[in-house]
C-alpha cells in the first residue's frame, strides 16, 4: 500500500507501508492490504506505520484519512515525529 501524511505546512510521510494503525475519533484502527474504502476522523493520537524497515510512529493532532484503491492518505492538522 502506498501511504501519504501531509499536514498544511508539508509532507511528513510518502511511501510504501504493510500496515497502518490509526486513532480513530471512534477507537484505534488499523488498515491492511486490499482494506475496503473508508474515510474517518481522527483524533490527537499515535499513528503506527509498518514498512519493511520495521515501525515508525508519528502523533497526529487529528485530521482525516481516507483508503481507497491501497492508497492512504492523512491529512492532519500538525504531527510530530
Amino acid at each position: 500500500m502506498y501511504l501519504e501524511i501531509i499536514t498544511p505546512d508539508k509532507k511528513v510521510f510518502a511511501g510504501e507501508v504493510e500496515a497502518a494503525q490509526f486513532p480513530g475519533t471512534n477507537g484505534s484502527f488499523e488498515v491492511l492490504n486490499s482494506h475496503a474504502p473508508l474515510v474517518s476522523t481522527l483524533e490527537r493520537g499515535r499513528l503506527r506505520i509498518t514498512t519493511k524497515q520495521g515501525q515508525e510512529f508519528f502523533t497526529v493532532d487529528g485530521g482525516v484519512v481516507e483508503v481507497l484503491n491501497n492508497k492512504i492518505i492523512v491529512l492532519a492538522e500538525s504531527v510530530v515525529e
